[in-house]
C-alpha cells in the first residue's frame, strides 16, 4: 500500500528491447538449436510443481 491506501499490485512490464547485430544473430542462432529437457528435469519440475499445489490453499 502505498499513502493513499491505494494497493499496487505490480508495476508494469517494460517494453522488450530490439537486438541489432551480434546479439541478434546469437539470438536466432540459440533459438534455433533449443534443446528439449532431459526427462529428468521434467520429473523435477513435476515433482515440484505438485509440491506447491499442495500448499496453495487459496480460492481459485
Amino acid at each position: 500500500m502505498n499513502r493513499n491506501n491505494v494497493i499496487i499490485m505490480a508495476r508494469p512490464i517494460k517494453e522488450t528491447p530490439i537486438l541489432y547485430g551480434k546479439d541478434a544473430e546469437r539470438f536466432l542462432n540459440e533459438m534455433k538449436d533449443v534443446k528439449p529437457a532431459s526427462e529428468e528435469e521434467k520429473q523435477r519440475v513435476r515433482a515440484s510443481y505438485e509440491r506447491i499445489k499442495k500448499l496453495a490453499t487459496f480460492m481459485m
